[in-house]
């Protein structure tokens, strides 16, 4: 069933209101004209109807003259190929307008997906942008392993020096606590010097002696 809509065609010409014309499916006209003006333009359209002229002009010239059906200046073949003519014409021109109207149909859908694809790639340069512009913010591997080897090499600096401050400060110390036991043995060698030397002797203090003597 012919579609409406498709009947009704800006390329094809307005009918007249006051005459009513049959309705032609101008889709389905159309593809018939297409192999029509499809086979007119084939080299075996042009060699079979070679073949038939040859054999009208070879029949209606040689033939005996009660058979012939076209004697010469061929006025029916005249008529013929006019006709064919008259008609291959506009059936050739039908098949150019639906070729155009497919050619404009692709066109604009090859503009309408150009127009789309120009579109994701703007929208993928500036997302591409973006992430490079992200990308030189943020740290890299290499920036990052060479930050914690200076860090490690800082830690390290940090816990030699604080050792070895240690050790220092250990050494002082002991150095301090030597000076201190050593000046009172001083003082008391230089306030008893004989008891000191009665002490290495054997004898004992004076207290112990006198404590001695009576039981004795």
């Amino acid at each position: 069933m012919a579609d409406p809509r498709r009947a009704e065609r800006l390329d094809q010409p307005r009918e007249p209101r006051g005459v009513r014309l049959p309705r032609v499916d101008q889709e389905s006209f159309g593809r018939w004209a297409e192999g029509i003006a499809r086979g007119m333009g084939t080299a075996l359209f042009i060699v079979y109807m070679t073949l038939v002229l040859v054999l009208w002009f070879v029949w209606n010239t040689l033939a005996p003259e009660g058979v012939r059906f076209d004697p010469y200046t061929f006025t029916f073949l005249t008529l013929i190929l006019s006709i064919q003519a008259s008609y291959a014409a506009p059936l050739i021109l039908l098949a150019q307008n639906r070729q155009s109207d497919r050619d404009r149909v692709a066109m604009e859908e090859d503009r309408r997906r150009a127009t789309m694809q120009k579109a994701d790639t703007e929208y993928l340069a500036r997302e591409i942008a973006a992430l490079r512009i992200a990308l030189g913010e943020v740290a890299t591997r290499d920036f990052v392993r060479s930050e914690l080897s200076r860090l490690a090499e800082e830690l390290d600096e940090a816990a030699q020096r604080r050792q070895r401050l240690e050790q220092r400060q250990r050494g002082e110390n002991v150095a301090r606590a030597g000076d201190g036991l050593d000046e009172p043995r001083d003082e008391l060698d230089d306030d008893h010097p004989g008891e000191r030397r009665r002490e290495r002797s054997g004898e004992g203090p004076r207290e112990v002696r006198d404590a001695r003597s009576p039981e004795s």
